[in-house]
């Protein structure tokens, strides 16, 4: 089968494990304190309205983003809770619990604040202290390009030094061993240690490189409207942010596409280049957990896949 044809899945690095997401289903395997492996379903369920704007070009984007953000905050706070506690000790983990729907619905409610709060401060930021520097640079395409940098500078700044504490550190290295299984399984090749370890971590589908993305494609589309006054900057940067998501994201597939195709395939380079920031080579037992997640999930999903077809025949 060829990579054309493999379905796409795909996943996030959490604490001491990984989530991988497939048509129908997300899995989450995490290391315990045990050395044990515990696992985390969620069903994939679809909404109607939310499925049709996914078909929409720009639209379809922000809805991934905003699911991403959602989905994947239920998982991180699944692994945070339990990556640290001896098994044996579970029953204090249910009696903090509330119900499951208003866990899930906080979490997730959380998650996707978290991330326009996050948005806004990289968007915002960036534009003040370009304008502070005015005198410097006066015109308005000098102003783009200094806010451009200054938010390339803040980004990399952060993750280098977030990269420096242990737990983010390793939380990277699941991630490179997220993207070691993904580029295995779509080179066709068994899903053993030592086959995944020979794979790149790095991938053109990663949300790293979608970030790195925004500051690109921001950077023209802030050209089209003035940075003056610094009210009108500030408020068109706010409304701008859906835009130049959407954008983002589409350019983010696009260059995914072109990976195989010979000269295009560099358009995707500077996404990998942050991935060298946001990623860490893993050591086996990561990859294993990276591996039985993925295992999981596929297991998951071809029992959905063979239900269905069984219900079509009836």
């Amino acid at each position: 089968m060829s990579n054309s044809q493999k379905p796409v899945y795909g996943g996030q690095a959490v604490i001491e494990g990984v989530m991988f997401g497939g048509k129908h289903h997300y899995v989450t395997a995490v290391r315990r304190k045990d050395h044990s492996i515990d696992y985390y379903h969620v069903p994939r369920k679809v909404n109607p309205v939310l499925a049709k704007l996914k078909k929409i070009p720009f639209l379809r984007g922000i809805v991934a983003i905003i699911e991403a953000s959602a989905n994947g905050s239920k998982h991180l706070n699944f692994s945070s809770e339990r990556y640290d506690v001896d098994p044996k000790d579970d029953h204090t983990i249910k009696e903090q619990e509330v119900s499951k729907l208003t866990m899930y619905l906080g979490v997730a409610v959380i998650g996707v604040i978290s991330f326009v709060i996050g948005k806004l401060a990289f968007t915002l930021v960036p534009a003040l202290l370009a304008n502070f520097m005015r005198p410097i640079f006066p015109s308005d395409v000098a102003q783009v390009v200094i806010e451009s940098v200054i938010k390339l500078i803040l980004l990399l700044s952060y993750i280098y030094f977030v990269s420096l504490t242990p737990l983010i550190k390793r939380v990277f290295q699941y991630h490179g061993a997220e993207h070691k299984v993904i580029n295995t399984f779509e080179a066709g090749v068994p899903l053993t240690v030592e086959n995944v370890q020979a794979h790149s971590r790095l991938h053109y589908r990663c949300g790293s490189s979608f970030i790195l993305f925004t500051v690109i494609v921001g950077l023209f589309v802030y050209l089209l409207v003035p940075t003056t006054p610094l009210w009108l900057r500030i408020v068109d940067r706010i409304l701008l942010i859906p835009v130049v998501l959407g954008i983002s994201f589409e350019v983010l597939q696009f260059t995914n596409k072109l990976r195989n195709v010979p000269v295009l395939k560099y358009l995707g380079l500077p996404g990998l280049w942050l991935q060298l920031l946001t990623t860490k080579e893993p050591d086996d037992e990561q990859v294993e957990v990276a591996i039985l997640s993925f295992q999981a999930l596929l297991n998951r999903e071809s029992e959905t896949e063979f239900s269905m077809k069984n219900e079509e025949i009836i």
